[in-house]
């Protein structure tokens, strides 16, 4: 497609429009009627893709989660190197391959909405390699587990137990890698369901399997691991079949091509900011809870932030998912041209947020006198958890705003875009103002959290300004010019 063509099919819509309102008040009331109608159907498509995203996100978070729960019954100590193998993996691992996965929500999303739909399987075997290779230096890190953490202070015997459980855990690394491929490849065609199935299913299997390895084969929290990795990798099985059987997935899945080997390149350029973008924003999470084990009395800073932190990431599973489907919505309408289509989806989509915000926060505040019962008998605690959580309610409101906006980004393939002002956000902002609040005026982990509503506040000021000054008649011919570089347009 010649550039001229290019520019002829973006701004038909807008000659058309402009047409349209001249032809009288009558034809005028007409169109918002139109409006009303394309908004609505608009916010019932994204609802019908972001409901299964919010649950594949919560189900695949969950396997973590069910494995240390299993953990916990073995002894504190045997739980307490279980949370640290998690955290450490997490942080070093599995956030960079989802935030290098990412990159797909761009590539995969723009060729589907320009019809490019053999390039969908290309650029999947493209990322699958990259992620792969990725995952080998990951693991050597994972390897290393307990002389990592015995070098930056931790406790040995801790230390060596989360080693132990991490090199266990190895294989999943490269379970993960493909699993994050497969989800975007899906995903970015709107075909959710079946990655809903699957998590499901092997959510039901990982709990079976992690008895069965924890208490009857006598692994103890070695078995915890080795179910995670099984697990990931029966969900990666049950989507490839799917992928190859599929009649759902014929024009975008074609078979291995050496093209993927090609311009690898193009992928690692947005992959590389995609993952900082993301590891940027759960680092910075992740350091609060380290800082306060520096404060006074830090096993009770430390149990209420570990709680926080628990309960944040629960809610923000529900942004991934609407996060998900804007960068879909955004990135297919873009791809095909279609740049009031993407405004469009971008304004329904903050609508969405935003009442899901306000229903969130609603509920944490109702909640905050017992939700800290449901992790801790001690009464100190409890009160200390009931204080936290009107800040946790606003977090949660601009954690889950944010989080819309970085996904509409994604779509348009502003990754190094983001990750600048998520380094700004959260290490010239959030930090900073956590350490002046916690340590300097004495407010302790309330203080901490309060520096991370300050980062927030930055995120979602940034982007919002982004968004707010975007010509997306431009994005959309920076779309197609992409796609464009990828393989010739139909």
């Amino acid at each position: 497609m010649e550039r001229g063509e290019e520019s002829s099919s973006l701004e038909f819509p807008l000659i058309h429009n402009q047409e349209r309102s001249d032809e009288g008040d009558e034809y005028a009331s007409q169109q918002q009627g139109c409006c009303g109608r394309d908004f609505i159907a608009e916010a019932k498509n994204q609802l019908w893709l972001a409901g299964p995203l919010i649950a594949v996100s919560m189900l695949q978070y969950c396997l973590q989660v069910i494995s240390i729960m299993f953990v916990g019954h073995l002894g504190e100590l045997a739980l307490s190197s279980a949370s640290m193998a998690s955290s450490f993996a997490s942080v070093t691992g599995f956030s960079v391959l989802l935030g290098m996965g990412s990159a797909l929500e761009t590539f995969c999303g723009q060729a589907y909405g320009a019809k490019q739909y053999h390039m969908l399987g290309v650029h999947m075997q493209r990322a699958m390699l990259t992620l792969l290779a990725l995952s080998i230096p990951l693991a050597m890190i994972w390897y290393y587990t307990a002389t990592i953490l015995v070098a930056v202070g931790q406790d040995p015997e801790i230390s060596a137990g989360a080693g132990t459980f991490n090199r266990w855990m190895i294989p999943s690394l490269f379970a993960y890698a493909l699993l994050q491929c497969l989800n975007r490849f899906l995903q970015t065609q709107n075909n959710v369901f079946p990655m809903l199935v699957t998590s499901g299913v092997t959510a039901l299997v990982h709990v079976l399997v992690c008895w069965g390895l924890v208490f009857k084969s006598g692994l103890g929290s070695k078995g915890a691991a080795l179910a995670i990795t099984i697990s990931y990798w029966i969900n990666v099985c049950l989507l490839v079949m799917y992928v190859k059987f599929s009649p759902t997935c014929v024009k975008t899945w074609t078979g291995f091509s050496r093209e993927a080997l090609h311009d690898v390149l193009s992928f690692v350029k947005l992959g590389v900011p995609s993952a900082i973008m993301i590891c940027l924003e759960y680092w910075s999470f992740e350091m609060v809870v380290l800082l306060s084990g520096l404060l006074p009395n830090p096993k009770l800073e430390t149990s209420v932030l570990s709680v926080s932190l628990n309960t944040c990431w629960m809610v923000y599973m529900i942004s991934v998912g609407l996060g998900g489907a804007i960068s879909t919505r955004v990135s297919n309408e873009l791809g095909a041209g279609r740049p009031q289509g993407a405004r469009l989806a971008l304004c329904v989509m903050i609508v969405i947020a935003l009442s899901e915000g306000t229903v969130v926060g609603i509920i944490t505040i109702l909640v905050r006198k017992v939700w800290g019962k449901l992790y801790s008998n001690e009464e100190e605690v409890v009160s200390y958890v009931a204080r936290m959580m009107p800040l946790l309610a606003l977090s949660d409101f601009l954690d889950g705003f944010q989080c819309v906006l970085s996904g509409a980004a994604r779509g348009c393939g502003w990754q190094n875009l983001c990750a600048v002002i998520n380094l700004g956000a959260y290490y010239v902002v959030a930090i900073p103002s956590a350490v002046l609040f916690a340590f300097v005026l004495r407010i302790g982990g309330m203080g901490l959290w309060m520096g991370i509503i300050c980062g927030l506040s930055m995120q979602v000021v940034a982007l919002v300004s982004v968004n707010a000054w975007t010509n997306w008649e431009s994005e959309a011919l920076k779309a197609i010019n992409r796609v464009q570089k990828t393989g010739s347009i139909d």
